[in-house]
């Protein structure tokens, strides 16, 4: 038996690298996985995958800046899945430019995607969590959130503001049986990643530079998220609220 039989999870960005990495593993775990994504194509290739693997998925196209197409997203989810019981606010976007080159278009756009949206998917999943008793939701936050990163600034404010939401709303509902987790990824072999690597003038050195300023010695690698995101996600994780594990390679060893 898997740690998530019968049990719906959701995961934003569910196509991109991190999100179709965590929906593989809880899949494999008996979970029953919304595939949020904008893009509709890559969420139904992961959507496709898992169900050719045996398990029950679903493609959901949602705009997590849209409050009304994150209302229908996971009315559609309820519909054909089931009551949500795990939430993992995956989804994110950056843009790696010095502050005072950034534009106030950018700092919206930065905005919406890595906070607006969480607070979207939270105020349309809780209500149901609070009035089952019982929910777990884990946001995918940064280290840059924690200690800072030179040419993140906005994003790096998104996601230390996701820590502080995420630890507040573990106070407002723990009563409800509610527990919120952040994961906070380091540098990680994605899809964002390689584009700013490639964009820089010599994409060898940086990459050379990444790897060693990782103590374990490598950029990590999607797969490296779901111990984390699953344990938090599970009742082993029951009496685990309002924490912030980073999973960097040392990379960060905030306290």
């Amino acid at each position: 038996m898997g740690r998530f039989d019968g049990k719906t999870v959701v995961v934003t960005g569910g196509g991109g690298g991190i999100g179709g990495a965590l929906c593989r593993e809880f899949a494999a775990e008996g979970a029953r996985v919304a595939v949020l994504d904008r893009a509709a194509g890559p969420a139904q290739e992961v959507a496709d995958a898992l169900i050719s693997s045996g398990a029950q998925a679903l493609a959901v196209t949602c705009d997590i800046t849209e409050r009304p197409s994150v209302d229908a997203a996971v009315d559609q989810v309820v519909s054909e899945l089931g009551p949500i019981d795990v939430l993992v606010n995956n989804a994110g976007w950056d843009l790696f430019v010095p502050f005072l080159d950034t534009t106030p278009e950018d700092w919206s756009k930065l905005i919406d995607i890595n906070l607006v949206g969480a607070l979207n998917m939270h105020h349309a999943v809780l209500p149901a969590m609070v009035e089952r008793g019982v929910g777990r939701v884990v946001n995918i936050s940064s280290d840059a959130g924690r200690v800072g990163s030179s040419g993140e600034a906005v994003y790096a404010a998104c996601k230390a503001g996701l820590i502080a939401f995420s630890k507040t709303l573990a106070r407002e509902h723990s009563r409800h049986g509610i527990t919120f987790n952040v994961v906070c990824p380091g540098p990680t072999d994605t899809a964002l990643l390689a584009g700013f690597v490639d964009a820089a003038a010599n994409p060898e050195k940086l990459r050379e530079a990444f790897r060693r300023s990782i103590p374990i010695g490598r950029i990590g690698q999607p797969d490296d998220l779901a111990g984390a995101v699953l344990f938090f996600s599970s009742d082993q994780a029951a009496f685990v609220t309002g924490q912030v594990l980073s999973v960097s390679g040392g990379l960060t060893m905030a306290g």
